[in-house]
């Protein structure tokens, strides 16, 4: 078999506590290689970058090794992979750089089920140049993100739409290329957020289509941390704020400040590890990374049936996650039951299942959940029948005393 979990679950030092994870949409946890990976980058000579002295080659050697690590586990150009602290710190620093060319007339199109980070940073830099935000709408019966939901938004005056690749409560997975194809045919630009697609499918940027594309490495067993990338012929046309002797060169003058050399190394290790989940995987690294992550893809949606049909015979629960195309990931609550207060019970039991809205505030009040939100329950490499075992038994435990 090529994808062998238990040999997998041998690299994870947090797993050694007992605990069952159903957080990893929230971040998941790391393997040793990615924590020595910045432990030696840190303590090794190091300074900022440059080509005279070892430490500075050292700084340059882990930049250059982290964007051509990001482009193999995106399919993408090396020279158009930015980093940042956060997938919301890029979004609010792209935004501003974006919305120089908006003004009054302009449109702008956002999706009701995404992550705040992918509409608050639009919608704010929209309203401050006083273009018009639209807005796309979940179909809360099938909890899918209807195609037309967007296209039927655009017009020629729609600069940008921001659509989420898959939805880190619901796990919907919007068609992007479909929603992409009609955007880029009208002239507009669209951005894609792969926060909670990125781990748990194989992504070809170039092939998407889409102008910007972007994930969190510590949703992929990784530093905390993100990456934003596009062409690095579009990057040059955009002109951001900057400090006036910091380079012009892209991608790096969207990087701000002395670069985090050492989790910039934990993110190469991390993407190297994704390459080797399946360790019959040959080739080069992107034809390893395709190869382990449809090998885990696969995995994970086994898993995922075997979850939700625990989950489906549990007395009084709503399942809200129902798209056809999905991430393992299921948002549910029970008639009745406080979530946050079953979340506390099943911290009890070692089995970490969270309550909340997670940052999805507009999807989780279209859903009749309001700010409160609903349990969460989502796969990782790592997660096992014996997991999901303990969650559908720690659930029916707590149920038995309502």
């Amino acid at each position: 078999m090529a994808y062998q979990v238990e040999r997998i679950r041998k690299d994870f030092p947090s797993l050694n506590t007992g605990l069952a994870y159903f957080d990893g949409p929230g971040g998941t946890q790391t393997p040793k290689v990615v924590g020595d990976a910045i432990a030696k980058a840190i303590t090794e000579p190091l300074s900022n970058q440059g080509v005279t002295t070892e430490s500075e080659k050292n700084a340059e050697s882990y930049v250059v090794e982290y964007r051509s690590a990001v482009a193999d586990l995106l399919n993408c150009d090396p020279k158009g992979v930015v980093y940042g602290r956060s997938w919301t710190q890029l979004t609010y620093d792209f935004s501003r750089t974006l919305a120089k060319s908006w003004g009054v007339g302009d449109e702008i199109i956002v999706s009701q089920l995404d992550h705040d980070s992918n509409i608050r940073p639009w919608v704010q830099a929209a309203e401050a140049k006083g273009a018009t935000v639209k807005w796309a709408k979940v179909n809360t019966q099938t909890s899918e993100l209807d195609t037309s939901s967007v296209t039927d938004l655009l017009t020629p005056k729609t600069k940008f739409v921001a659509v989420t690749g898959a939805s880190n409560t619901l796990g919907t997975k919007p068609d992007i290329k479909a929603i992409g194809k009609a955007v880029k045919a009208n002239g507009s630009l669209f951005l894609v957020d792969g926060v909670h697609l990125t781990p748990h499918a194989v992504i070809d940027f170039k092939n998407m289509p889409a102008d910007f594309y972007g994930f969190s490495s510590y949703k992929i067993l990784g530093p905390h941390c993100a990456s934003f990338v596009a062409d690095p012929a579009l990057l040059e046309t955009l002109s951001n704020d900057k400090l006036l002797p910091s380079t012009m060169v892209v991608p790096a003058r969207f990087e701000f400040g002395t670069l985090p050399y050492e989790l910039m190394a934990g993110v190469s290790a991390a993407i190297d590890y994704v390459a080797a989940l399946d360790d019959q995987a040959v080739g080069t690294r992107r034809e390893r990374i395709v190869k382990s992550l449809t090998a885990l893809e696969e995995y994970e949606q086994s898993l995922f049936v075997y979850m939700l049909n625990g989950l489906a015979k549990l007395p009084a629960i709503t399942i809200y996650s129902k798209a056809k195309q999905h991430t393992p990931t299921a948002y549910f609550n029970f008639k009745g039951v406080v979530a946050a207060d079953l979340y506390k019970f099943m911290a009890s039991k070692k089995v970490n299942l969270p309550a909340a809205n997670f940052y999805a505030l507009e999807v989780s009040r279209a859903l009749g959940l309001g700010d409160t939100g609903a349990l969460r329950a989502g796969l990782a490499p790592y997660s096992t029948k014996d997991d999901v075992d303990r969650l559908i038994l720690g659930l029916e435990e707590y149920l038995a005393k309502k």
